[in-house]
């Protein structure tokens, strides 16, 4: 059966008129179960990361402030949230999630995080509405305790993985490929194993033949025993903050050749949902909610 993190603490409480759509993490399971795509045997409520396995990722005096709430006025701006102890259990539980579902990945060939994604923390730093990285804390669990070898990470969210591609400069047994905004945030870029940068407007056709080609090229470069999918809905052309120009029916077939090459490689395949600024939230999660109809067609 295939697996869904998701906790109502996901949902967390924002300043009014703030422009994180927190709704949606409401929203996915509640479309999904009333379509039928899911089941409520489906979703599980993750426990809570341990702060060793977060120090295999982050550094001791960043997660020390972030759980102590002492992070300086400064660096609570660059998260983009205000600083809570809510927020921070929050952060714990997405990210187990996110290593629970690895492990269900193992089972199923797929599992799903609804949040997470959060792929611009860094090893001390918090940014862009992410303060513990999802992926990577899974990818050196799994490491750690000798569940693979080899890891890839497939970030297509709009924005590139900086903090991703930080965490993992110096970890060959981590393979980071990111599709991104050449223009857009985060302006100061780190170096992934593979980034591939594209201009402003692009659209389907173009965006799918360049991102496939290149996924080829992650794979052959990176043989991975493990896979990790950060499925971004921040690509559409209704996007306030992309800057690319995808409709939800590309959007989908990205996730169809993602999804369709992990399967046909045998290879385990965790998905962390990322971002979504569409000004319609419905837009938000139709896009969201069409990778998890795509892996329910292809998987189960």
């Amino acid at each position: 059966m295939i697996k869904i993190a998701w906790h109502p603490i996901y949902a967390h409480p924002l300043p009014e008129g703030h422009r994180f759509p927190m709704l949606k993490y409401e929203l996915i399971p509640e479309q999904l179960l009333h379509e039928g795509t899911i089941s409520h045997a489906n979703l599980f409520q993750p426990g809570y990361v341990d702060e060793a396995t977060i120090l295999l990722t982050h550094e001791k005096n960043y997660w020390e402030q972030l759980r102590d709430l002492t992070l300086s006025p400064k660096e609570q701006r660059r998260t983009g949230f205000p600083l809570s102890a809510q927020l921070v259990e929050r952060e714990l539980m997405i990210a187990q999630g996110t290593i629970e579902g690895a492990r269900y990945a193992m089972e199923a060939g797929i599992a799903f995080n609804v949040a997470g994604g959060t792929h611009h923390a860094g090893s001390n730093w918090g940014e862009g509405f992410c303060l513990l990285n999802d992926q990577a804390i899974a990818a050196n669990y799994l490491l750690n305790k000798k569940l693979a070898k080899r890891i890839l990470i497939i970030d297509l969210d709009v924005h590139q993985g900086n903090g991703t591609a930080e965490i993992f400069t110096k970890e060959p047994c981590v393979f980071t490929f990111s599709v991104h905004g050449d223009k857009n945030f985060p302006f100061r870029k780190e170096v992934s194993n593979l980034d591939v940068p594209l201009d402003d407007g692009v659209e389907d056709e173009e965006y799918l033949s360049v991102m496939e080609s290149n996924l080829k090229k992650a794979f052959e470069r990176s043989k991975p025993d493990f896979v990790f999918y950060l499925s971004g809905v921040d690509v559409l052309a209704t996007d306030k903050l992309g800057k690319l120009s995808l409709s939800r029916s590309g959007c989908k077939e990205r996730d169809r050749i993602v999804l369709q090459r992990c399967k046909a490689k045998g290879l385990p395949v965790q998905i962390s949902m990322g971002g979504g600024y569409s000004k319609e939230i419905k837009d938000i999660v139709d896009a969201h909610c069409n990778t998890y109809r795509v892996a329910f067609d292809l998987f189960e």
